[in-house]
């Protein structure tokens, strides 16, 4: 976990096909699992987080590239297994199109 703002976007540009500069927050976890890094354009300037554990480890949610919510987000940051998290049904609007 050595990348830095600039290293972080050419991978998220050139390895995600994605691009750095759209607002998402772009996620990527050591190889150790214990720090974490997000990355995100805000709009004048990229800002970078990075959370490092004392004790533990994040998890990542699967697979290679995915997308996670805000909500997921949140509780990957705060250590909450998302495999065994379930969510009680809410509201959704239809879509019309």
């Amino acid at each position: 976990m050595r990348f830095g703002i600039y290293s972080l976007s050419g991978l998220v540009r050139n390895e995600l096909g994605a691009d750095p500069l759209s607002g998402d927050i772009f996620v990527f976890i050591g190889k150790r699992g214990n720090q974490v890094r997000l990355l995100q354009w805000d709009r004048d300037g990229f800002a970078l987080y990075i959370k490092k554990l004392e004790e533990g480890t994040f998890e990542w949610p699967g697979g290679r590239d995915i997308s996670i919510t805000s909500h997921q987000l949140t509780l990957l940051l705060e250590g909450v297994m998302l495999k065994s998290v379930r969510l009680r049904k809410r509201y959704t609007p239809l879509k019309r199109g």
